[in-house]
């Protein structure tokens, strides 16, 4: 029997990958990737590595999480090292958890290898901070979709009181996520930012109000991270990634 490497890729700049996560990677019999995984990471893999995509397009899967799991457990059967390779972080809102638990209960040895999760870099990239002296002392990282692709079930009166709120995966509901944000009580003139392709080249931001967003006069396209929040109103005096990358803002 091998081992399962449940892996953080982090957010799409392949530099952001972990050391121990790219060590991992090289050593690897076999990878099991998701969509949003760079495809410059798995450049790293060894040769006669086995690579399998597993991911996610258009709010379809296209292996079931159940065949995903039976995956790592055929292939720890006849492999000493496979890597279960996730963007981000691989316990936010990536599955992880149910796939250790699955392995735990099938008695493979596996081990966890953190993620630079997209939630916080991404808006780095965009030289927003999740929190600032005076400005916002929490912040909260939500769904935008539920099960099975229906509108999540969230407390939304206790959400609109966090000062930060980073939606993933909410570009489809942006519009049903800022009314209710609006309706619990939330400034309609609350600043918004739109990231789109984080952390990469071609990184987009999108900037607007909530009141707008539930208006629906803010056009954007997945993958992108939606946040909400006062702290988007000092990226005029951080944005630092146009001057790092010598990139053209049009």
């Amino acid at each position: 029997m091998g081992k399962v490497y449940i892996v953080g890729a982090g957010p799409g700049d392949p530099e952001l990958l972990t050391i121990k996560a790219l060590k991992v990677i090289q050593k690897a019999d076999v990878i099991l990737y998701d969509r949003l995984i760079n495809p410059e990471i798995l450049f790293h893999a060894k040769p006669g590595c086995e690579l399998v995509y597993v991911g996610k397009e258009d709010g379809k899967h296209i292996l079931e999480q159940e065949k995903i799991n039976f995956l790592l457990y055929e292939f720890a059967k006849n492999n000493d090292i496979v890597v279960r390779l996730k963007g981000g972080d691989p316990f936010v809102f990536g599955r992880g958890g149910e796939e250790a638990i699955f392995l735990k209960e099938k008695g493979i040895p596996f081990e966890i290898v953190p993620g630079i999760t997209s939630a916080i870099s991404v808006p780095l990239y965009a030289g927003v901070p999740v929190t600032h002296r005076g400005t916002a002392s929490s912040f909260a990282v939500v769904t935008g979709h539920g099960s099975k692709g229906q509108f999540p079930d969230i407390n939304w009166d206790a959400l609109a009181g966090i000062d930060t709120v980073i939606f993933l995966m909410g570009v489809s509901n942006r519009q049903k996520i800022a009314q209710n944000l609006i309706n619990a009580g939330k400034n309609p003139e609350t600043p918004v930012i739109f990231i789109e392709k984080g952390t990469t080249r071609e990184q987009k931001e999108v900037e607007s109000t909530l009141k707008e967003v539930a208006e629906g006069g803010v056009k954007v396209h997945p993958p992108a991270i939606f946040l909400v929040g006062e702290v988007v109103k000092l990226r005029e005096k951080i944005k630092w990634l146009e001057d790092a990358l010598g990139r053209v803002k049009v």
